[in-house]
């Protein structure tokens, strides 16, 4: 179904990382002393497959969608903040706007699936004006939830010829149920594990939240082996164009920053049709969303940054792109001890 899949590497290239990681041994500061930051350039690396990565060109993509699910009353806000939201974007109002021309990262808005006439300045890659109500129905068509992975593939494939480090962020009124449903398939995670406040719930509305995702996953048993048809019972357009983003991605050896939860969600699902992808990502930071801290855990994963955010848009990934960007250039541009005519005092 998916052809990309078979251009994803299985390993990364260990050469390039024992490289990588004697130019960091050889710079002016004692071995292994700037942590986690050498061991992401090395990943960087290895993604990039070079020994001299570069983040000069970086951009954020942020995919928007609406929920059909929020006619249960499971958000705080209505569907039609999505839309309100993407025109903030659009304006740079929004916190990933300031972030991003802050960071230098160029923003790109996809209109994954929201409800109401196209939005000036999106990417308008609409599947459906929304997904449908998966408490009462499946959230989409098996055939719409493949348009909308190939659309994330063919994404990835031109971001692919144009920058070096990508972010992926998402707006979406209910996606953060859609996320929930796809932890508890995916990863064997108990709604209540997995049911967070979303954009504000007061603990009365998680409660509630969590007894409406108990009764829809209970209506619509799937095989957690067919990613598609669970993709389909309770996904989003922008979670699964996120998705086929990722796998196309690691197909065109571009690096991806996840964002947090719902971002997480979409990994989920890329993992579920190739399960090396994690090698190919990084994850921004640790959500404050309750679900997210079994999402990391079973991926495997060790993120960025841990600042209680939970806000979504791709903030957490436009702070861990200036990270990494910081890490690159100090792998880049410092001085090695030959250079600097200074003595290494392990091989004196």
């Amino acid at each position: 179904m998916l052809n990309i899949l078979k251009d994803i590497p299985d390993h990364l290239p260990v050469a390039i990382g024992q490289a990588v990681e004697e130019r960091w041994d050889s710079l002016t500061k004692p071995r292994g002393s700037l942590g986690r930051l050498e061991a992401d350039v090395i990943k960087l690396a290895q993604i990039q497959g070079a020994t001299m990565p570069r983040v000069d060109r970086r951009a954020m993509y942020v995919f928007c969608g609406d929920h059909g699910i929020t006619a249960e009353g499971v958000s705080l806000y209505p569907s039609v903040v999505t839309r309100e939201m993407v025109k903030n974007f659009m304006r740079g109002g929004a916190a990933i706007s300031v972030l991003c021309r802050q960071l230098d990262i160029e923003t790109f808005i996809v209109d994954a699936g929201v409800a109401g006439p196209k939005i000036e300045g999106t990417l308008d890659r609409r599947v459906a004006e929304g997904t449908g109500n998966f408490y009462r129905e499946p959230a989409m068509s098996l055939e719409q939830a493949q348009a909308a992975l190939h659309s994330g593939i063919e994404l990835a494939q031109q971001a692919a010829e144009h920058f070096d480090l990508v972010g992926v962020g998402e707006m979406g009124i209910g996606n953060s149920t859609s996320a929930s449903a796809l932890l508890c398939v995916l990863a064997d995670v108990r709604p209540e594990d997995a049911v967070g406040r979303g954009a504000g719930l007061d603990d009365k509305g998680v409660r509630y939240k969590c007894r409406i995702l108990s009764a829809a996953l209970a209506a619509r048993t799937v095989d957690k082996s067919d990613p598609l048809a669970v993709l389909a019972a309770f996904g989003g357009f922008e979670i699964a164009m996120m998705a086929g983003f990722l796998l196309g991605a690691a197909a065109r050896h571009l690096p991806v920053v996840v964002d947090g939860f719902i971002s997480g969600s979409a990994f989920l699902i890329a993992r579920a049709f190739c399960s090396s992808i994690g090698q190919h990502v990084f994850f921004a930071h640790r959500s404050a969303e309750r679900g997210h801290k079994s999402l990391l855990a079973d991926a495997g994963a060790k993120p960025i940054l841990d600042l209680g955010l939970c806000l979504g848009e791709g903030t957490g990934a436009a702070l861990a792109m200036g990270v990494l960007t910081a890490a690159v250039k100090l792998y880049r541009e410092m001085a090695t001890f030959a250079e600097a005519s200074v003595s290494d005092a392990v091989n004196v």
